[in-house]
């Protein structure tokens, strides 16, 4: 089986330098770089498995490297671990906005972080098997897991590892009300450490790349949490 690639990106070297020692021992390829110019150049054509992303860099930020690859039809469904500084939680929080998958801030224990980045790449792996059937259609909303794409009205929807999750489930499921430690579960996994409430911020963000037409049918059940709707206004089952 060819190694997972995790690219780190952080001005620090020394600790680009420790984490890369420690991922190569986790048996990862490793690729690395110093600013955010150089880390979009590098993630189009090494498309890795995973990004480490530091959010305070020199150039083009950690929040702005985060969006475009989102954009990007070669890198929107790379998993992203943003790492920041202590104080910027808010930051961090509009980081999954735009597009991360998850947050770890330092100074963070090596062996945390090489336990999220597993736990990154197992759900990345599972996701081809996490949900039957294979395309799910939906109304002008076509997800299909084989290629790990949503679409709509033809048009691919640049959301992440997260977020795709998530509208899957829900639209597998339409109808069906679910909680949000629920989703927290079905997306991340149950070793996901939540703060706050960042399926919120998911279901945010998946809402905003739906567009007027389709946000809208993600619901939010007051009290309880959310679901999507069984069908498209006007359809025969609406």
């Amino acid at each position: 089986m060819a190694r997972k690639t995790v690219l780190v990106v952080d001005d620090e070297r020394d600790l680009v330098e420790i984490l890369q020692i420690n991922l190569l021992r986790e048996q990862y390829r490793v690729i690395t770089a110093f600013d955010g110019e150089t880390a979009l150049h590098v993630a189009e054509r090494e498309v890795p498995d995973l990004v480490l992303l530091d959010l305070m860099l020199p150039g083009i930020g950690g929040l702005e490297v985060c969006r475009r690859l989102r954009v990007g039809s070669r890198t929107a469904h790379i998993p992203i671990v943003m790492l920041t500084a202590k104080g910027e939680e808010t930051d961090a929080v509009i980081g999954l906005a735009q597009g991360a998958d998850y947050y770890v801030r330092k100074p963070f224990g090596v062996k945390e972080l090489m336990a999220r980045v597993a736990a990154q790449l197992r759900r990345g792996r599972r996701v081809a098997a996490a949900d039957d059937p294979r395309l799910l259609r939906w109304g002008s909303l076509v997800i299909d897991s084989d290629r790990f794409v949503a679409t709509l009205a033809g048009a691919a929807l640049p959301l992440t590892t997260t977020e795709f999750k998530l509208l899957r489930h829900l639209v597998a499921r339409k109808g069906r009300v679910f909680a949000r430690s629920d989703l927290n579960d079905a997306v991340r996994g149950t070793d996901a450490v939540v703060e706050g409430r960042t399926i919120d911020v998911h279901v945010a963000a998946v809402r905003r790349k739906l567009g007027a037409d389709y946000g809208g049918y993600l619901v939010t059940v007051r009290g309880v949490g959310y679901k999507f709707a069984e069908a498209p206004r006007g359809s025969p089952a609406a």
